[in-house]
Order: C-alpha cells, then sequence, then structure tokens
C-alpha cells in the first residue's frame, strides 16, 4: 500500500455567505467569516495566518478538536473493567484534553471535500492502542458543513474497536463575535441553558457535585453581559455547564447563545452532548495572532460542548465509556444572525 506523507494544509468551505478556514491539523477552525450588521465580512475566531504557529504550538488549543477526552482527568488516572491506566500528566497534576499530543497535534486524512451550496470537508484519523496512555484502537471522523447560508455544522464520531475505551471530544474555538482583532469579550451577552454546574477543586477538576446555578455567579439562565459578574469568579469562567433545560431542535439541544452589542452578530450553539465548558480565554497573554493582532486576556470565549470532565471518576456523570463496535456520535451547531 502506498503511504503518502501527510502534511498540514488550510481548506476553505464557502457558500459566498460565510468563508470558513480548517487546518487537516487537529481539524482546526482557523477562520470563520461572517458579515455585520452593516454587511462587513469580519473574521470572527482567534487563530493564526498559517499552519506554522499552530505545527509550533502557539497560543492554547486554538479552533481545534480536542480529545481522546477532553478536558481534565484527576491525577491523570483512571479504572476500565478492574483495569487502572495512567495518562500522561500534561497540566500537572492531571492530563488535559487528550495529554502531550491529542487529536488536536495530529494531521488527519482529507477523505472528502465538497464545494457547492453546502460544502463540507471530512477528515478521518485512527488513534492507536495506548496512544497517549489510552486503551484500544478508535477511528474517527470529523465532517464540517455550511449546512445553510448561516450556519455551520460538525459531526464528530468515534468508533471503538477492539477495546472499551473512553470518548469525550470537544471543539475549542475561541469565539469573538466583534472580530478576533477587537479586544475583550466582557461586553458579548450570553445565555446558557444551564440550571446547574459542576464546580471544581483548587486543580480546576469536578468535584463530583452538581450544583444549581441560581443565586451564583455561574447563572446564565437568562442572557447577561459576560464581565458583569466575572470578578466574583476568579480568573474568569472555566466550568462545565450541565445543559438540562434547552429546547430542542432535530435531536439537538440549545447550549448557548451569544449576542455582540456593536457588531450585532449573534451566535446560538445547538448540540447532543450533556455539558458545555465556558471558558473566557483567563490564560490568554500577549498572543500574536491573525494579521498581528494581540490577544490577550478575555479576548476570546469558548464554547465547549463536552461530556463531563473526569466523568469516567465520578459514577454521577454521564459516561463517556465506549465499547467496542460501538459509536460515540456528538453534533454542534453553529448557527449565526442578527439581532
Amino acid at each position: 500500500m502506498a503511504h503518502q506523507s501527510k502534511k498540514a494544509e488550510i481548506f476553505e468551505l464557502n457558500n459566498g455567505f460565510m468563508h470558513v478556514k480548517i487546518t487537516n491539523y487537529g481539524c482546526t477552525i482557523t477562520s470563520l467569516s461572517i458579515p455585520d450588521k452593516n454587511g462587513k465580512l469580519d473574521d470572527v475566531v482567534l487563530g493564526f495566518d498559517s499552519v506554522d504557529p499552530y505545527l509550533q504550538g502557539a497560543g492554547s488549543y486554538y479552533g481545534c478538536i480536542v480529545g481522546r477526552v477532553a478536558n481534565r482527568i484527576k491525577d491523570g488516572k483512571f479504572t476500565l473493567n478492574g483495569v487502572q491506566y495512567s495518562l500522561p500528566l500534561n497540566k500537572p497534576p492531571n492530563s488535559l484534553h487528550g495529554g502531550f499530543k491529542g487529536f488536536d497535534k495530529q494531521i488527519w486524512d482529507v477523505v472528502e471535500h465538497k464545494q457547492g451550496d453546502t460544502p463540507s470537508i471530512t477528515f478521518k484519523y485512527h488513534s492507536r492502542d495506548g496512544e497517549e496512555g489510552y486503551p484500544g484502537d478508535l477511528s474517527l471522523t470529523a465532517t464540517y458543513t455550511l449546512v445553510s447560508k448561516t450556519t455551520m455544522r460538525l459531526d464528530m464520531e468515534a468508533v471503538a474497536e477492539n477495546k472499551p475505551t473512553i470518548v469525550n471530544l470537544a471543539q475549542h474555538t475561541y469565539w469573538n463575535l466583534a472580530g478576533h482583532h477587537s479586544g475583550n469579550v466582557l461586553d458579548h451577552h450570553i445565555q446558557i441553558w444551564g440550571n446547574h454546574y459542576t464546580p471544581v477543586d483548587e486543580h480546576t477538576v469536578p468535584t463530583g457535585e452538581i450544583v444549581p446555578v441560581k443565586g451564583t455567579p455561574f447563572d446564565f439562565t437568562s442572557e447577561k453581559r459576560i464581565g458583569q459578574d466575572i470578578g466574583k469568579v476568579g480568573m474568569g469562567y472555566d466550568h462545565n455547564y450541565v445543559l438540562d433545560c434547552g429546547d430542542e431542535k432535530s435531536g439537538l439541544k440549545h447550549a448557548a447563545k451569544v449576542r455582540e452589542p456593536s457588531s450585532k452578530r449573534v451566535l446560538d450553539l445547538w448540540t447532543d452532548a450533556p455539558g458545555m465548558q465556558f471558558y473566557t480565554g483567563n490564560y490568554v497573554d500577549g498572543v500574536t495572532g491573525k494579521g498581528g493582532a494581540i490577544y490577550n486576556k478575555h479576548a476570546g470565549l469558548c464554547l465547549e460542548t463536552q461530556g463531563f470532565p473526569n466523568a469516567i471518576n465520578h459514577a454521577n456523570f454521564p459516561s463517556i465509556v465506549v465499547e467496542p463496535g460501538q459509536k460515540y456520535k456528538h453534533s454542534m451547531l453553529f448557527e449565526f444572525s442578527l439581532a
């Protein structure tokens, strides 16, 4: 079988209204441009102009798909069917986003790239047994589709081939609806369809509790300016919300709505995942991005729909175990509009 050396490239999806650039390095969204209230196109995701900065590890998980397991696993340890596994502690004392070389740092195969009214691109990756400490071979696909003028869909699938394993993929784009170069997101407004969140310990790992947001700075059940209570939660928001109260649309539930007052852009996010990490770019610190823009603290916000962090170590959290022959599925719908 001919073995082709794979290289990282940037691919485009364009339906005449929305213009998206995605690289096969980590299935990473490098750019997404949509019109504002005056019809002016602006790029609303943080990132870099070429693949090189991504390959060199610039920025922190900008735009990529993270896995095999997103977020933190406490002490990098878990037990599955009586076998204990140890994962690399790439964010001591925990394992984060799949380890030192997670799915975000792999070159995926491009298996299909379609143009037209509903352009799409499908990436494929095979994760081998023992990769970054995880058990079992896993074959993965991720498809980005511009399903309408203003809507992008992401469908992620993973099949466990020969051993029970754990899977929790997340899309880690940093959004700034005023434009990636426009400063911080504290004036964005957000509504999150989560009546509960999972509090964390001093190493930002969930304690196992599921707590109501009512009466706390974590309450976004009605729309609120992000900056309103951010000073009451330490560095900023970096918490998993339980998506338990959104309405449904074609099998996906409403997770969040973000509104940016100056451009009037709105992003509605729909998903079939049980949780969503709301992260306000607390650790972003003087990163040089596209066109020389400098990204500082709170320059973008992440809406990472996911299984709950450290779920494998909390029996009361929805399971992230995938049995051999079973298929893990996770879809997200990013719907843009003007308000």
